[in-house]
């Protein structure tokens, strides 16, 4: 893909986007747990220790947030990007942990153009978010909607 603008028209079924990697912080694990998640897993290392995973850990609403970030970053920002209208399936496969190193990929699984608002399109894509050794900590599905090459000119 080129400096263009990224339209409904440049999406093909079985393309893949890489979306770039996101170290992750102690203190950042902390202050979103703060404010939005506050088991004591992600707010505490003594409690977490104790606790199932055995260390503080990443909540699985933050991964999906850093994953947004890369999404927005290296995706919507550059595209037609026109919003989604859900989330149809998320999984979080394993704990994310200070230190890791996540990487994020798009897969467009299906296009479809709208056959009530022709100036778009929608694509479903499966997003799949790894750590640095290689395994998927989570997967997410939906479909965005983006404007065709046409009503992008």
């Amino acid at each position: 893909m080129t400096n263009k603008k990224i339209s409904f028209d440049d999406f093909e079924v079985g393309g893949r986007i890489e979306l770039g990697s996101k170290d992750v912080t102690r203190d950042e694990v902390i202050a979103f747990a703060a404010v939005y998640d506050a088991q004591p897993m992600h707010l505490d290392d003594g409690a977490a220790r104790d606790g199932m995973l055995g260390a503080l850990s990443a909540s699985g609403w933050h991964t999906i947030a850093m994953f947004m970030r890369l999404l927005c970053d290296n995706l919507l920002l550059k595209a037609h990007s026109l919003g989604s209208p859900g989330i149809d399936k998320v999984r979080w496969l394993r704990p994310v942990f200070p230190g890791d190193r996540l990487t994020a990929v798009a897969e467009v699984m299906e296009t479809r153009a709208s056959k009530s608002r022709p100036e778009l399109g929608i694509v479903r894509f499966r997003f799949t978010v790894t750590n640095q050794s290689g395994e998927a900590v989570m997967t997410m599905e939906n479909p965005i909607m983006f404007a065709t090459r046409e009503a992008a000119a």
